[in-house]
């Protein structure tokens, strides 16, 4: 249900709703802005350019599917639940609502540190469309249309300041509604770009189960008009089960965290209280279920094809034919609050219907199974993420950007991700500011974007903790302090409220360490304070109490019990203050290896850099993986496969020796990139986008 706020903001919203060309009373105007497709990508995209300022459209096929889960109603992960966070601190949409829809909260990797904890939540499907609604619909500058997109404008005249072979002015939509200009255009079209849905031996056009299918106009606008290199990519999702047909007492009971965790650095606590939060359950794969996928495959159009799918979330038929008599994990999660129906993670399967009924009825808890809704495969188009700029923004055409599955990832988190930073760069194009670029040192979402941009991908791309070099700084409990301060001060795309709140914890923060580090004593002073034999008894000197909050079994909450004049006041903050006092170390000695990186991605290669002729000494191969890829900067540079040490070297040399060349290379003063890792992205022409303000 709705609150009352909730319906207000609905019916107050549909007076920025329209249907095309039905009824296409739309606003025959201008925007700075259009997004194709309301999935996590195109709602982060839309909230983002209507908060840095500009006027904004939303274009879905349907309304009613905004904000969607396609698949498992689950936000957050390892890996995933930091990129939550990171979008929550640039006061994006998906970490607030899974807070209001979260029925089942838990903390993932908890046995390990702090940095590589995964929150993460089981949602309510309907609470969790109905807050997305509800925010766009009520977000000043964003008017929403339903219609399918036939076509992009495209002009060969562009702006000869910029790089860029061709320009999107704006879209033309399906039947005969008139074309909409938009200064940025943003492709948020997930598996929906010529997509195909795979059902046993059968197949139609569709990205989604239920939803028409997407027209193929725009497919061929990228690859014939614009030259795009495009690739082909697959998932898939479970049946969806009946959960008054399934013996629970049979399965595994995982109940979930007594305290839920928050997403958004603005909720104190979740809507669902813990006591009403529901179970997930475990059960296991058996032989039948091995010997059903085998049965079933001359019936399996899907799973022959070469197309790559997910490494990290298989199909049940991809992880029998890869590990033959393994048993397998099979969660059994609730879909809703009111919901009766379970979503079988780990059972992603395309066979057909019966075939499917017949393979679950292998596991013991649902030998009396029966299905809602069957599983099945989708093939989709994506564009190699190599061709964009750190802003999302396609290297050869002015104004268009894209986010989502359509750049090879998999994941609502990083598409929400990708989907907030192209919404970002999107409106600044719009208003003429400067493009900005995330670093890898500085945020999930920058080590997820750089990933993309220049290593591109072969199956769909997955974030997790691993692929950050520096994750002992870029944790989800400091991803404020990383990024909201810059997100209202230097992007725009932060309100005054969550900028103040950020600002007093910062404060907060910043006088507890000021206040744990007046207070040193001796080790043996402070052993019998804290009645604590953590303290060795033969360390000499002394301590303060941020070096105490080193030790594991000692808390900020015994020290404020210990001393509560002097540290009572900053009891909201214990955990965090823990946190930072541990890694607080280990971060200082990264510091260099950050600065080091920082410099590199202040070097800047021209767009129209000739790499097959530079006069440095390159083999072809390197020549070749530069030419393709094109980075914008030293620093992605040197994260391309195939780039040896000496190529390197040689590349910098070059960069160095050139950088008062401003035809050639651009060179961005250190100083500023140390102080301020948002980068500008380079410019047509050697000239600086722009620096951050």
């Amino acid at each position: 249900m709705l609150t009352r706020k909730w319906w207000s903001s609905l019916r107050n919203g549909l007076s920025r709703v329209s249907r095309a060309p039905a009824g296409y009373r739309a606003i025959h105007r201008r925007y700075d802005v259009i997004v194709v497709g309301g999935g996590h990508a195109g709602t982060e995209a839309a909230a983002a350019a209507a908060r840095v300022g500009a006027e904004t459209l939303l274009v879905t096929q349907k309304i009613d599917t905004i904000g969607a889960l396609s698949c498992n109603p689950s936000l957050g992960g390892v890996g995933k639940g930091q990129l939550v966070r990171e979008v929550d601190a640039l006061d994006g949409l998906c970490g607030r609502a899974g807070d209001r829809a979260g029925i089942h909260f838990s903390v993932l990797n908890r046995s390990k540190g702090p940095a590589v904890w995964g929150p993460r939540a089981q949602l309510d499907r309907q609470r969790y469309r109905d807050f997305i609604q509800a925010e766009l619909l009520a977000t000043p500058r964003l008017e929403v249309m339903e219609g399918s997109v036939e076509e992009l404008l495209v002009e060969e005249e562009v702006d000869p300041e910029r790089p860029g072979r061709h320009r999107v002015t704006g879209i033309r939509l399906a039947g005969h509604a008139p074309p909409l200009e938009a200064s940025s255009v943003i492709l948020t079209t997930g598996t929906f770009l010529s997509g195909f849905l795979f059902l046993g031996q059968t197949s139609s056009p569709g990205g989604r189960i239920g939803d028409p299918p997407s027209s193929s106009g725009l497919s061929r606008t990228l690859k014939e008009t614009l030259g795009l290199q495009v690739g082909r990519l697959r998932t898939g999702t479970p049946p969806r089960i009946l959960k008054d047909s399934v013996d629970l007492t049979l399965a595994t009971l995982h109940p979930p965290d007594l305290h839920p965790t928050p997403f958004s650095f603005l909720n104190t606590h979740t809507h669902c209280k813990p006591e009403e939060q529901l179970p997930c359950y475990l059960v296991r794969t058996t032989p039948g279920v091995d010997r059903v996928v085998m049965e079933s495959l001359d019936d399996n159009s899907h799973i022959q094809e070469d197309t790559k799918g997910p490494r990290y979330c298989p199909s049940i038929e991809s992880r029998v034919l890869r590990f033959p008599g393994r048993s397998h994990q099979v969660w059994l999660e609730p879909e809703g609050m009111t919901s009766n129906l379970l979503y079988p993670q780990g059972l992603s399967m395309t066979m057909p219907p019966d075939m499917q009924l017949r393979l679950l009825r292998q596991i013991p808890a649902l030998h009396r199974v029966e299905i809602s809704t069957p599983g099945y495969g989708v093939q989709y188009d994506y564009v190699c993420p190599t061709q964009l700029c750190p802003s999302l923004q396609v290297k050869t055409t002015q104004g268009l950007f894209l986010a989502g599955q359509i750049n090879g990832t998999t994941g609502y988190e990083e598409a929400a991700a990708q989907g907030l930073w192209a919404g970002v760069n999107a409106a600044r194009s719009a208003l003429a500011a400067p493009l900005l670029a995330l670093s890898r040192t500085e945020s999930y979402i920058g080590v997820l974007i750089d990933d993309l941009v220049t290593r591109g991908v072969t199956e769909p791309y997955r974030m997790f903790t691993s692929r950050a070099e520096f994750r002992t700084l870029l944790r989800p409990d400091n991803a404020d302090l990383r990024l909201t301060l810059k997100g209202f001060e230097e992007v725009g795309c932060v309100s005054a409220q969550r900028y103040n709140e950020a600002v007093r914890v910062k404060e907060g923060l910043e006088e507890a360490f000021a206040t744990l580090g007046s207070l040193s004593r001796s080790p043996r002073d402070w052993r019998k304070t804290l009645e604590t034999s953590s303290i060795s008894q033969n360390k000499g000197g002394t301590l303060t109490a941020t070096e105490l909050l080193q030790y594991n079994d000692i808390t900020y909450d015994d020290l404020a019990a210990a001393l509560p004049e002097s540290l009572a006041p900053f009891l909201e903050f214990s955990q965090r203050l823990k946190i930072e006092a541990v890694y607080r170390p280990h971060c200082e000695l990264q510091k260099k290896e950050i600065q080091r990186i920082q410099r590199e991605e202040g070097m800047y290669l021209s767009p129209d850099l000739d790499y097959l002729s530079l006069p440095v000494s390159l083999s072809n191969e390197v020549r070749e993986i530069l030419d393709r890829v094109r980075p914008t900067t030293l620093g992605a540079a040197t994260r391309l496969p195939g780039m040896t040490p000496a190529a390197i070297v040689h590349l910098l040399n070059f960069v160095t020796q050139k950088n008062h060349n401003k035809n050639k290379i651009i060179h961005n003063q250190h100083s500023r990139a140390h102080k301020k890792p948002f980068g500008p992205e380079p410019s047509e022409g050697g000239e600086r986008a722009g620096a951050v303000s």
